[in-house]
C-alpha cells in the first residue's frame, strides 16, 4: 500500500529535500505541494491525502491554522507538523488543532522514515525527544489539580494503558508489558480516547503528562 502524502511549506528547498526524503522510501507517494496553508487546505479538498507534512509557520494562513481547518472537514487525514523549533506551546498548539504528530527538521532522515511508518500504521506515539520534553515540561503538578483531573471514567486497566501510551511505550511493548494482544491494546485505546473525548493518542499523551496522569491509580480492580 502507499501512502498519499502532501507536502506543505514555504521554501522551495525543503519541499525538495522532504521530497527526495520520502521518494527514495517504497509505500511513499508524493501527489502534491503546498507553499502556504491555503494551498494546503484547498489541495486536501481536492487530492484527499493520508498524510499531510505541515510547516508550521507559513505566509498567510499558518500551518496550525491549516492543520485545524483541514481536521475539521477531514478528520481521516493525518498531519504530521514540521518545524526547527521544539518549543513546547507550539507542540500542545498543534496537538489541539489536531495534528498526529511533530517532527524537528534536523532529526536523522532515517528517524523520520521509522516516525512516519509507525504514524501512518497506527503504532507510534511522539517522538520521544518530545515525549521526555513534555514530560519535565508538565511534572509538576498541584496535587488537587491532579486529583480533579483524575479521569475516574476509565477501568483500572485502562489508566494502565493511558500510563504506558504516556511514557512513549508502543502498542507492542503495551501488550508485552502487560501480557495482552496488541488487538486488545488498540481496543482499550480507542474506549480511552471516547471517554476523554480526545481524538488520536497523541492528544492522550499530552493530555496524560499535563494532568499529572502519568501514574494513575490502580487501587481498583482491573475491568
Amino acid at each position: 500500500m502507499n501512502y498519499r502524502v502532501l507536502i506543505a511549506d514555504d521554501h522551495p528547498l525543503a519541499r525538495r529535500a522532504v521530497r527526495t526524503l520520502l521518494e527514495g522510501e517504497e509505500g511513499f507517494e508524493i501527489i502534491g505541494e503546498a507553499d502556504n496553508g491555503e494551498q494546503a487546505f484547498a489541495k486536501c479538498r481536492e487530492m484527499s491525502p493520508d498524510l499531510v507534512l505541515m510547516d508550521i509557520q507559513m505566509p498567510g494562513m499558518t500551518g496550525l491554522e491549516a492543520t485545524r481547518k483541514i481536521k475539521q472537514l477531514h478528520p481521516h487525514i493525518k498531519i504530521v507538523m514540521l518545524t526547527v523549533s521544539d518549543d513546547v506551546a507550539d507542540l500542545f498548539t498543534a496537538i489541539q488543532n489536531g495534528a498526529q504528530g511533530y517532527l524537528l527538521k534536523n532529526m536523522d532522515p532515517d528517524d523520520w522514515i521509522v516516525y512516519l511508518r509507525g504514524l501512518l500504521d497506527d503504532n507510534s506515539d511522539i517522538a520521544r525527544q518530545m515525549a521526555d520534553r513534555l514530560f519535565h515540561q508538565f511534572r509538576s503538578v498541584p496535587a488537587q489539580a491532579v486529583e480533579e483531573a483524575k479521569p475516574h471514567v476509565l477501568s483500572a486497566r485502562e489508566g494502565e494503558i493511558l500510563t504506558c501510551v504516556a511514557s512513549g511505550q508502543s502498542n507492542r511493548q503495551i501488550a508485552e508489558q502487560l501480557m495482552i494482544t496488541e488487538n486488545t491494546v488498540k481496543n482499550h485505546i480507542k474506549n480511552i480516547l471516547s471517554k476523554l473525548s480526545l481524538d488520536n493518542r497523541v492528544q492522550l499523551t499530552a493530555y496524560a503528562i499535563r494532568h499529572g496522569l502519568t501514574q494513575y491509580s490502580q487501587k481498583q480492580g482491573r475491568k
